[in-house]
């Protein structure tokens, strides 16, 4: 009895030095890479629109497009009836999606882009010299390029439109780096899983068809009538930095302030981001050192 109660702690203690070993591994795999890492994240951005005229412009493009259906169907098309809580605070219904569709694009982006990453960038698995957590680095830099493009366009719209700049907005530095560091630590969990199945790839793509529609982009998570899928929102990250990006741009709400008392919103996501970055550095390690044998 007693050396089964020995050999638990030291076991218990083994796993959380292996996690902290691992934690500390992808950091140091870039030790060294830093221009080579921005570099390639440009050089992905190139590659994405070579050939044509107005380059990366076409990322703002096809959102503009997207943003504009998706007014249309619900101002237009469903009987002028836009979104209630929008109306109730007299927010033009068009801003209100379009703050929500700017952190979405991102983490839409992220996931779908990113669980691929590793199977589009093959050559360098391959190489001995170059870490392949430097693949989803660089991927998720070259989608926050074009995030940071969006927001620029976004913001001066939303300040031609009265919402003049408050110190409320700088709460999106914030937002921002999480929503980065969130999305950049699932693809250490996605890239590698995609790179060994192409039908867990494929299942990530039929996930974010409908996680659109389930994340608060077109309808305030907070004014659902039923009481229970309020609150299974609040376990849906995207819908707490869409949600985060609505308070600093438009409600003026500090992040804290939350519609539940305590602020489970940002409880949750604490819990979930510690969850992904734990997940995330074990998937990776676990089957990094297959992954040129499967490529």
């Amino acid at each position: 009895m007693t050396s089964q109660q020995t050999k638990t702690p030291e076991k218990t203690s083994g796993f959380f030095k292996r996690l902290g070993e691992d934690i500390v591994r992808i950091p140091k795999e870039h030790i060294g890479f830093g221009k080579q890492i921005f570099m390639l994240a440009k050089q992905d951005l190139i590659k994405t629109y070579k050939g044509a005229v107005i380059g990366p412009f076409w990322a703002v493009m096809r959102p503009l497009f997207q943003l504009f259906v998706y007014w249309f169907a619900f101002t237009i098309g469903m009987n002028g009836s836009s979104n209630r809580t929008a109306t109730e605070l007299k927010i033009p219904f068009f801003i209100f999606i379009m703050v929500g569709f700017l952190p979405w694009c991102f983490m839409s982006d992220c996931v779908s882009r990113g669980s691929h990453c590793i199977r589009d960038n093959r050559q360098f698995v391959n190489k001995i010299s170059f870490p392949v957590s430097a693949i989803m680095t660089y991927t998720t830099i070259a989608k926050f390029y074009i995030h940071i493009l969006l927001f620029s366009f976004a913001y001066l719209y939303l300040v031609i439109a009265g919402y003049h700049p408050s110190v409320y907005n700088f709460q999106i530095f914030g937002y921002a780096a999480l929503m980065f560091i969130f999305y950049l630590a699932l693809t250490w969990s996605l890239a590698p899983m995609s790179a060994f199945s192409k039908d867990f790839e494929s299942f990530i793509a039929t996930i974010m068809s409908g996680l659109f529609w389930l994340s608060g982009v077109c309808f305030e998570s907070f004014s659902i009538q039923n009481d229970f899928i309020k609150k299974l929102l609040l376990f849906n990250p995207m819908t707490y930095f869409i949600n985060g990006y609505r308070k600093a741009l438009i409600f003026d709400q500090w992040f804290f302030e939350g519609f539940y008392h305590p602020d489970y919103e940002n409880i949750i996501f604490l819990c979930e981001f510690v969850f992904v970055i734990v997940m995330g550095v074990y998937n990776y390690n676990r089957l990094r050192k297959d992954l040129p044998d499967v490529l």
